[in-house]
């Protein structure tokens, strides 16, 4: 079987210290017409980013040199790398560890041992959802305001009190959606809808909790306006109704 012509030339970059495992990935995503880079330890992976920016990464979480963990967290803390999805290829199976993955700062996480057709389908729809992000036009000009928060979807842009945020793109387009409808509660399953779309169903629940999460620490002052409602979902709130008094 082929990809579809929106997924050539896409570059994955595979970081694992396992060889098999490694080869095994590389041949089952160059089948589908991707582009497959690889590394054994993160030092490897720095360099082949510098080199050639890859449009994916698979990324394992123990390895000789840094943790998987840790690279995760610092290519999301860098302006130039923050946007590329990583997907958590880990033997680490506990509850606390995908939670600790996802609030690393990856989109997806996969244990091992693992079916290379689900891997292959969770790439294709990272992949999808980046491509459909950036050819998506965006139905206003201007920012979507929401207190100090500002949404400038044409510039995939977001700032809070006029200083500039660093969002994974899965974190933008949850603000985005919330954004899109103040006050009203979206699910965990709305979420999901909106966000990954024809995917929704490769992705759990839990996951959009730590994407959440992630999403809430980093709007600093502005952390209070996404609001948890226990049981349903979240929302993001406007300044006068989280300052009412019937909400006190």
């Amino acid at each position: 079987m082929t990809t579809t012509s929106s997924h050539l030339n896409a570059t994955v970059l595979v970081v694992d210290d396992e060889t098999d495992l490694m080869h095994l990935v590389r041949y089952n995503l160059q089948k589908e017409g991707l582009n497959v880079l690889c590394a054994s330890d993160a030092a490897s992976a720095k360099k082949l980013i510098q080199q050639q920016r890859p449009d994916l990464m698979i990324l394992d979480w123990m390895m000789p040199d840094q943790s998987g963990l840790e690279l995760c967290r610092q290519l999301k803390s860098q302006p130039e790398t923050a946007a590329i999805p990583v997907i958590m290829l880990t033997a680490r199976s506990a509850e606390g560890d995908r939670i600790a993955g996802f609030e690393s700062g990856a989109e997806d996480y996969v244990v091992k041992p693992f079916s290379p057709k689900e891997l292959v389908l969770r790439v294709k729809a990272l992949l999808n959802r980046t491509q459909k992000e950036g050819a998506t036009s965006t139905p206003w000009d201007g920012p979507l305001m929401i207190g100090p928060i500002a949404i400038y979807p044409a510039e995939y842009r977001v700032t809070v009190d006029g200083s500039p945020l660093q969002l994974t793109q899965i974190e933008f387009d949850i603000l985005k959606t919330l954004a899109m409808a103040p006050n009203r509660v979206h699910s965990r399953e709305q979420i999901l809808t909106a966000v990954w779309q024809e995917d929704a169903e490769l992705v759990l629940d839990r996951t959009v909790d730590a994407h959440v999460k992630r999403l809430r620490g980093k709007l600093a002052s502005a952390r209070d306006l996404l609001e948890t409602v226990r049981g349903v979902g979240y929302r993001l709130v406007q300044v006068s109704e989280l300052a009412s008094p019937s909400l006190a």
